[in-house]
């Protein structure tokens, strides 16, 4: 770098934290064409009316402003229990995990959701290592607006610390440059990546999806995952968890708001299944399906400006998740390359809910589980819903 370089950095820096305008310098890593051209081959595929067929893979669910807006309405949803007592619970949750995180750590935040819990996980990071580098990853520009603004918002983090970047995290080769991204800018001191929120349970290739991520982290690094559990799984508990989703409308209108902007399908949320299913003894599945219940084919106009059949019966899957089985986790994890040094777990006895769910947060390092974890490395609480 040139000393003219140096200076236009820091100029650039400066000009972005002085300013009281809401600058966001966003790093793109992707040809938005490529995106587009990828939504428009899987909504070419084969009928199916099991959701088996046309689908909207998870980073697209959110990809645009309209999701974006759709998503933030959904997650203010009473109706929504899973991520409100999700948000609820996380203050707590994270006040028992974060003691293990020691000083001079930046934070890489693979998607950033509604900026929430980041926050919370600035306001402790920050404490530690003012000079902190936050990194939001996301497939979605407009997600990291969204979710940037609120994680930073009152937290003291100077505006030139704040590094988001567009990136679809699930391909393994922008995991790589993503590796060298974040290695140049903080050389040897240690990063606490995080994947909150459940997203892991929208992978198909779950695994291999938080083995790709783990990866990035060194012996000095840290990885704070949270997903959705289960105590035990069978055929009830999966439809008890579609009832869940089930009953919130801004949480059907947000799975089906790809479907609006990028066809010119006319939606009926009406037409929004919900199908729930045992994965093994790992998980409980759900799947959400848009399926053309008019009686008839009809013909559906594609991002690329074609019109394709969208034949009767035939669906289209707009979202995945799980409720992941407890018991199964320190395998996930191990088979993962983790360990895992603390975590929490939190019981959503809701009344009229199914007993034995619940959200855990773990914080994992690499390498192998230790032998004998300290009392107090596991623990839970009960969050009672209305």
């Amino acid at each position: 770098m040139t000393a003219s370089d140096g200076r236009l950095v820091g100029d650039l820096a400066r000009a972005i934290d002085e300013s009281d305008f809401a600058w966001s310098l966003v790093l793109v890593g992707e040809d938005q064409r490529d995106k587009l051209a990828a939504l428009t081959s899987d909504l070419l595929n084969k009928p199916s009316t099991s959701g088996d067929g046309k689908q909207i893979t998870s980073g697209y669910a959110y990809w645009g402003i309209g999701p974006t807006i759709a998503w933030a309405h959904a997650c203010a949803d009473p109706f929504y229990l899973v991520m409100k007592q999700s948000l609820d619970s996380f203050t707590r949750r994270w006040g028992r995990v974060r003691g293990r995180v020691g000083e001079g750590f930046h934070h890489v935040s693979f998607g950033v959701g509604t900026g929430h819990k980041d926050r919370l996980v600035l306001e402790h990071l920050l404490e530690r290592n003012p000079g902190l580098l936050y990194v939001p990853v996301d497939m979605s520009s407009e997600m990291l607006r969204l979710g940037t603004q609120e994680a930073t918002h009152r937290v003291g983090l100077r505006g030139h610390r704040v590094v988001p970047v567009q990136l679809d995290f699930s391909i393994p080769d922008n995991l790589a440059e993503l590796r060298e991204l974040i290695h140049r800018l903080v050389g040897d001191e240690p990063v606490l990546y995080s994947l909150l929120g459940n997203t892991l349970a929208n992978f198909d290739q779950d695994d291999e999806l938080l083995a790709n991520l783990t990866a990035l982290a060194r012996p000095q690094d840290l990885f704070l995952l949270e997903v959705a559990t289960t105590e035990a799984v069978n055929d009830d508990l999966a439809q008890d968890a579609v009832e869940e989703y089930a009953r919130s409308r801004a949480y059907r209108e947000f799975v089906t708001s790809a479907l609006l902007h990028n066809t010119d399908l006319t939606i009926n949320v009406d037409a929004v299944q919900f199908r729930g299913a045992v994965e093994g003894d790992r998980a409980l599945k759900v799947k959400v399906v848009y399926q053309n219940q008019t009686g008839g084919d009809i013909m559906m106009m594609l991002p690329d400006r074609n019109r394709v059949p969208f034949p009767d019966r035939d669906t289209i899957r707009l979202y995945l998740t799980r409720k992941y089985a407890r018991k199964a986790l320190d395998g996930i994890v191990r088979e993962a390359g983790m360990r895992k040094v603390t975590g929490t777990h939190s019981d959503f006895g809701v009344p009229r809910s199914s007993q034995g769910f619940g959200m855990d947060l773990l914080l994992l390092a690499p390498g192998e589980p230790v032998p004998a974890p300290r009392a107090d490395d596991d623990v839970a609480d009960v969050i009672w819903g209305n």
